[in-house]
């Protein structure tokens, strides 16, 4: 099963919608299987979202007196 397909599994996990009896008829996936992608969307997402965030790359410096220059 592609990561794209494990995500869509998680995801319908997490909104409710179905029971966890219901997503693996859905999905053909064991339920053990369901939980186990939620809690890795979920941990992945906390470290995305939560306080101090992923490492991205840093923005850019901004001389906004030059740009003001600019622009008149």
């Amino acid at each position: 099963m592609s990561c794209l397909t494990a995500a869509k599994v998680a995801l319908a996990g997490i909104k409710g919608e179905k029971t966890l009896a219901e997503l693996p008829e859905l999905f053909d996936t064991h339920p053990h299987q369901i939980t186990a992608w939620k809690g890795q969307l979920q941990e992945w997402t906390a470290g995305l979202f939560g306080p101090g965030g992923a490492p991205s790359e840093a923005a850019p410096v901004v001389d906004l007196k030059s740009l003001h220059a600019k622009i008149g």
